[in-house]
């Protein structure tokens, strides 16, 4: 937009208003020129004065004002938040509303400030009652670690009435500790809250020149990846989990969300992927009131553990953060790491410290200083000499005081001033009359002691800063244990767990595949997510998206839903090379292709034509008929194949020769097992999950039914199929490939009975539940569990029964396998100092050991820790 200058209208006499208004046109600025100055004075008023938290308190403008106000009104006793809000206001030149917003979250997040009455719900999205109904008051920790007057740089208020600080003297990494988000024109700061306990820690550790590694910890919980989180650099994320539990095989448990998330949003989530069918639920029940509870029951017929994936998969139960560290320092915003805010932090709080402590060595030797001056001034009696009282004026007075005081003055810590001896002129009558000469020599001793205290601490300042955070931590960290627990996140594909929410039917006379097709043949189940792979007779196949409906030919071969990076599903060929080529015959996998292209299963030559096809989920490998046609001399016109012998090979792989000759007829002459094996398991600890891809413990090879079995460190066992989805708990004591005839001979601390018990008993191939052995008492605890067939255990006794010699018990004759039920056998009625399972006489040399049997020690529940006739160590040998 520009504007123009009036033009006089032609013969007219220009007057002096129209020079004026003339005038005033060449002076008008350009919109755009104002647009490129006044928007950046704008933007960097954001960024400084609204958004980013400063680096030397962690603060933003408004949080630092209502700190500062709180402050101001501090008396010990909780304040209205309104009168807060307005006491802020002569700092902060913006509404009450954004004000109050402030406090609020500074409130919710229980560091800084003690709060009283209904300031909402952070779980539940809930907001806070009105300011005149709840109330707030600084906490013990923000009054030690923000504010200290003497240290502190001040500046005017935006009215000039009033003084503000320019930053609190913070001496913790508070922004570390409380997280902040802001937004500003064109720049956007997000740093993660983390472990208070774990802050002191690395300040700790940085000061005495460790390294440390700090990773964000939310208040919500739940599980973390932060195998990404580049130090809270851009860049960086962080997945988050919510904590989802299994109450029963048709009910799951929410029991903590993601950081940034709301019960109601989370639940708003899984409605969502239930309509849209990624899972299938029957109902949400939300309990939620101090600690999150959401009931989430499922479908009959719905695997719970599939739709626990299914939840991280489509719904808020898993969320990633992107975090950047972006701070202001020397009035320019700055991208740190987050260990670099720490050592800026601790650096600070070093400084400050050291800062403190010099005042306080000023402010002792002050003190020093002027009672060394009242002692003498007393001592001497210098108040009683003629001259002083005979003063003509108060000039000859303290010259008299000064040259009084020369002979002490090289024993001062520094001049004596004017003003120190008028201060000496002030001491009243009856103070003197009241000195004491070896109280006042006491009292100097003292601050002699206590400067010498002082100054062993600033030349020792680290170290002295190291036992200021130690104290913190003593004082304040009761309570602050870690709450989000750090794991490593396998990828979940949507594919393998969403629900098949949909039919797949195939029209082959019209050439349409498609999930509206309703009258058309059913080829599958599937969902609205999968790719299909589709084979033609000619050769050709390709992946194309699910879809309602889709034209894709009429001499179709085989359809399915595909499965990536599947290397079991085999797929056995048999196919003529042109239209009078030979024939060849081969074994091969898809493990992945670029979607709608399209590829050919034989050599392409034009006229290919398959003669047989198979898909073979397990690798399954059949033997072949093929009748060759008749022809002049030759003599053998039927051809056995057994395609087990064929190696398993690329999709694009030619194949072996079958003929030369023309065929008539491929037919099955006998059905194949599988060539692949059983399948390989492994258990990965760090994740909690099976996999196929060689991480973690090998469990072994499973096929058919083959089982696996799970004892936890509580007393139980249960059987698991080798599904990849299985889910397990962190508790587990031993995982291990089942075997049916298994025996387990187990000891337990009986909490009814106060003794220690022995059974034997057999695992039951149909324990699809846990089980738990060793009673219904959650007191009860599990000592040891070995396979051994005969077991031996050497008891030592303790207490009133510590001169008893040793006893051998051989387990398998002391008692017999019975259910896992049932009671056992109390081993002693004796005071046990503790058991050790010793070499079996009678060895098993086929026993399968437990690899996870480890020593456990643990305390009789009845008796002190600290009485070492009570320590139970058990070993195990295998």
């Amino acid at each position: 937009m520009s504007i123009e200058e009036d033009k006089l209208p032609t013969g007219e006499p220009e007057d002096d208003s129209a020079n004026e208004s003339k005038k005033d046109l060449h002076q008008v600025k350009y919109l755009s020129g104002m647009y490129e100055n006044w928007f950046l004075d704008y933007a960097s008023y954001v960024i400084l004065e609204r958004a980013v938290p400063y680096v030397n308190d962690g603060l933003k403008p408004v949080q630092r004002r209502i700190l500062h106000a709180m402050r101001q009104m501090d008396d010990g006793r909780y304040n209205k938040v309104a009168n807060i809000i307005g006491q802020t206001m002569m700092y902060h030149p913006h509404g009450d509303a954004s004000i109050g917003d402030a406090l609020v979250q500074l409130g919710q997040k229980d560091l800084l400030i003690d709060t009283q009455g209904n300031w909402g719900n952070t779980l539940t999205g809930d907001g806070a009652a009105a300011p005149r109904y709840i109330e707030a008051r600084l906490s013990k920790f923000a009054l030690e670690v923000l504010f200290n007057p003497k240290t502190t740089n001040w500046q005017l208020s935006y009215d000039g009435r009033n003084r503000e600080p320019v930053t609190l003297p913070v001496k913790f990494p508070l922004l570390l500790a409380q997280g902040v988000e802001g937004i500003a024109v064109g720049l956007a700061s997000k740093i993660l809250p983390h472990n208070f306990l774990e802050l002191i820690d690395a300040a700790i550790a940085y000061l005495r020149g460790k390294e440390f590694e700090l990773y964000p910890d939310f208040p919500s919980g739940g599980y973390m990846d932060a195998s990404r989180y580049n130090d809270g650099l851009r860049g960086g994320a962080v997945r988050v989990r919510a904590k989802i539990e299994k109450q029963d095989s048709r009910t799951l448990v929410i029991t903590e969300i993601p950081y940034g998330k709301t019960t109601s949003s989370v639940i708003e989530s899984i409605i969502k992927a239930n309509d849209k069918g990624k899972i299938k639920i029957k109902k949400i029940d939300d309990n939620t009131a101090d600690r999150v509870e959401i009931l989430v029951h499922l479908a009959a017929g719905i695997s719970s553990d599939k739709t626990i994936d299914a939840l991280y998969a489509f719904t808020d139960c898993e969320i990633s953060i992107s975090p950047n560290a972006c701070i202001i320092h020397d009035d320019k915003p700055q991208f740190l790491t987050v260990t670099d805010i720490l050592q800026r932090s601790a650096n600070s709080t070093v400084s400050l410290l050291k800062q403190e402590l010099e005042i306080k060595k000023s402010e002792l030797e002050e003190q020093w200083h002027f009672a060394s001056l009242e002692k003498i001034f007393i001592e001497e009696r210098i108040y009683k000499d003629k001259e002083f009282e005979e003063a003509s004026s108060m000039d000859v007075a303290v010259k008299h005081i000064d040259k009084r005081l020369e002979p002490w003055k090289p024993k001062l810590r520094r001049d004596i001033t004017r003003d120190d001896i008028l201060k000496l002129m002030e001491i009243r009558m009856a103070r003197i009359l009241k000195f004491n000469s070896d109280k006042a020599n006491d009292n100097l001793l003292s601050i002699e002691e206590e400067i010498a205290k002082v100054v062993h601490n600033i030349e020792n300042i680290i170290d002295y800063t190291i036992d200021w955070f130690k104290r913190l931590k003593t004082k304040y960290g009761k309570g602050r244990e870690r709450r989000t627990e750090i794991r490593s996140f396998e990828n979940i594909e949507a594919t393998k767990v969403v629900v098949a929410n949909e039919k797949l039917y195939i029209d082959r006379e019209e050439g349409f595949m498609g999930t509206s097709l309703k009258k058309a043949e059913y080829v599958c189940d599937c969902s609205d997510i999968d790719d299909i792979i589709i084979f033609r007779r000619d050769g050709s196949y390709y992946i194309t998206k699910v879809s309602e409906k889709a034209f894709i030919g009429k001499d179709i071969l085989h359809l399915a839903v595909f499965k990536k990076n599947d290397k079991r599903t085999i797929y056995n060929l048999v196919y003529r090379d042109g239209r009078a080529g030979n024939t060849y015959m081969k074994r091969f996998f898809v493990t992945g292709v670029t979607r709608d292209k399209e590829y050919n299963m034989t050599k392409g030559t034009p006229g290919s034509r398959i003669l047989y096809f198979s898909v073979n989920p397990n690798g399954e490998a059949e033997v072949l008929k093929v009748m060759l046609k008749p022809r002049p001399r030759l003599k053998k016109l039927t051809l056995d194949i057994d395609m087990g012998e064929l190696a398993i090979k690329g999709r694009s792989s030619m194949g072996n020769l079958v003929t030369k000759h023309d065929i008539h007829k491929v037919s099955l002459k006998e059905k194949g097992t599988s060539t692949l094996g059983g399948r390989k398991i492994w258990f990965d600890p760090d994740v909690l999950r099976l996999n196929a891809d060689g991480r973690g413990k090998f469990l072994g090879e499973f096929s058919g039914e083959d089982k696996i079995l799970v004892i936890t460190k509580d007393g139980c066992f249960q059987l698991y199929s080798y599904d990849l989805t299985n889910h397990f708990e962190n508790n587990i004591l031993s995982i291990e490939k089942f075997h049916d005839g298994k025996v387990a001979s187990v000891v337990y601390w009986d909490a009814d009975q106060n003794f220690y018990y022995v059974k034997r008993f057999e695992i039951d191939n149909g324990a699809n539940k846990t089980c738990r052995f060793i009673g219904d008492n959650e007191e009860n605890k599990l000592i040891s569990i070995t396979w051994v067939t005969y077991p031996r255990l050497e008891l030592k006794f303790g207490g009133d029964s510590q001169e008893r010699e040793d006893e051998i018990i051989e387990v398998a004759e002391f008692i017999g396998v019975k259910s896992f039920k049932a009671k056992g056998k109390r081993l002693t009625n004796f005071t046990i100092k503790n058991i050790k399972e010793i070499e079996p006489v009678i060895k098993d040399e086929d026993e399968q050991g437990n690899d996870d049997d480890v020593p456990l020690e643990i305390n009789r529940p009845d008796e002190d820790d600290e009485d070492d006739e009570n320590q139970i160590e058990i070993s195990f040998d295998k």
